[in-house]
């Protein structure tokens, strides 16, 4: 079963994310949707997820999962040695998550904030929800 992540579409760091992301699921396992586009408010709120959530969200089945715990679950599914980095699951959660909180805060002044959502190329359109 697919799973769809949604992103902040106005962040640089998310938009470069999801280009890593991408290009390390060979097998086109995860969609995406921007946080800020209709379908990915309709997601957000067919799965509950507070509207105040300053995080990657993953929805997987009927579950979704954010910050640290979303971003294992991904690494999950790359491509090696990327997967690797779910050896950090042994840390607290509260510490994978505050180091999460911490980026994500600061992430418009660190990487940069734009006006729109990125357009994919033609080659990974599909990949986007709409």
């Amino acid at each position: 079963m697919k799973q769809i992540i949604l992103f902040d579409g106005a962040c640089n760091f998310c938009d470069k994310s999801v280009q890593f992301i991408i290009t390390r699921d060979p097998d086109a396992f995860f969609s995406f949707a921007s946080l800020q586009s209709d379908i990915g408010k309709q997601l957000a709120k067919n799965y509950s997820v507070p509207e105040k959530t300053n995080s990657l969200i993953l929805l997987d089945g009927k579950q979704y999962y954010v910050k640290a715990t979303a971003v294992f679950r991904i690494c999950e599914k790359l491509s090696w040695p990327w997967k690797a980095f779910t050896c950090f699951r042994i840390l607290p959660l509260f510490i994978s998550n505050f180091l999460y909180d911490t980026l994500a805060k600061n992430r418009y002044r660190l990487f940069g904030k734009r006006e729109s959502c990125m357009i994919p190329a033609p080659h990974i359109r599909n990949r986007f929800l709409e």
